[in-house]
């Protein structure tokens, strides 16, 4: 069979949760295998997927994608990446950096006013 892929595949088995609609639907799955531009993931059953794209995130690895449905059969998904950023898994950085930046600010703040500063 010829393998039409840009990027030759790595075997894994990460587990996964794929975001399969826009009202936050969510289903767990197992990623067989997975490139840079895509992954073949399995649901332990059939599941309902949207037409175009849909979200996956793989907690071992710290990612998240956005990914276009290339194929399915029964519940074995063929998934190709958008060519979009990766998508954040979480806004914990970010909220990290805030809380910590708050803090510097007031710790100088109390320096301020006990007269250190």
């Amino acid at each position: 069979m010829l393998d039409r892929r840009q990027n030759a595949r790595d075997k894994v088995i990460y587990g996964g949760v794929a975001g399969i609609d826009e009202n936050g639907t969510t289903r767990e799955c197992v990623v067989r295998n997975i490139s840079e531009t895509g992954a073949n993931v399995e649901f332990k059953s059939m599941v309902k997927l949207p037409k175009e794209q849909m979200s996956l995130t793989i907690a071992r690895k710290g990612r998240s994608f956005l990914a276009r449905i290339i194929w399915w059969r029964d519940n074995f998904v063929g998934l190709a990446f958008s060519s979009e950023t990766e998508m954040p898994v979480s806004d914990l950085e970010e909220r990290l950096r805030k809380s910590e930046k708050k803090k510097r600010q007031l710790q100088r703040r109390i320096k301020e006013l006990i007269g250190e500063g």
